[in-house]
């Protein structure tokens, strides 16, 4: 049996919780800049962060990224096309199950505005945003996931500790706040 390895659980954390926050900011960004609609925290929780979006970062690189990782450059600019249809269809399904499993917890999700587009699905996911996901998933893969990886490898076993477990204890403040606030 191999091992578990705790530091790559906590890189992973990391990555996760980097991306929901980038997340949190291309939807603010959407909302205030892009629509005009202002402002509104586009979480479920009350840090800036949606955790669909850690969520589908760590799908795309356990799931898409060893695709491209260790090939040359020609061959993953080859990759590209297949990449954006790969991260525009993982992204998709987990926005499509992350709305079924809000509605459950919530009554609603989030992003109900989808019925506006032309092509979408019960509002829970449409064309249009399936597109720009895809996108981002490439210039995730491409640009940031290798320089946040190279940044957190250079980080010291103290330091990749010291942050892990202040992001870990503020998320989880964040998170047992909701609990107590739905259901006490």
């Amino acid at each position: 049996m191999k091992k578990i390895n705790l530091d790559n659980i906590k890189k992973y954390y990391l990555i996760f919780m980097m991306y929901a926050v980038f997340g949190w900011l291309y939807e603010v960004f959407l909302e205030v800049v892009v629509y005009k609609w202002g402002f509104t925290n586009r979480g479920v929780l009350f840090g800036p962060y949606c955790p669909v979006y850690g969520v589908g970062a760590l799908l795309f690189i356990f799931l898409i990224y060893p695709l491209i990782k260790e090939r040359t450059l020609k061959k993953q600019i080859i990759m590209i096309p297949i990449v954006f249809i790969l991260c525009m269809l993982v992204a998709t399904t987990v926005e499509l199950i992350t709305s079924y499993i809000c509605e459950i917890f919530m009554g609603s999700w989030p992003w109900q505005t989808y019925a506006d587009y032309k092509y979408n699905f019960e509002a829970r996911i449409a064309l249009s945003p399936s597109i720009r996901f895809g996108i981002g998933g490439v210039a995730f893969l491409y640009i940031f996931e290798p320089l946040f990886e190279k940044m957190l490898n250079k980080l010291s076993k103290r330091k990749l500790n010291k942050v892990f477990y202040i992001v870990l204890t503020i998320f989880m403040i964040d998170f047992i706040w909701l609990i107590l606030k739905k259901f006490i």
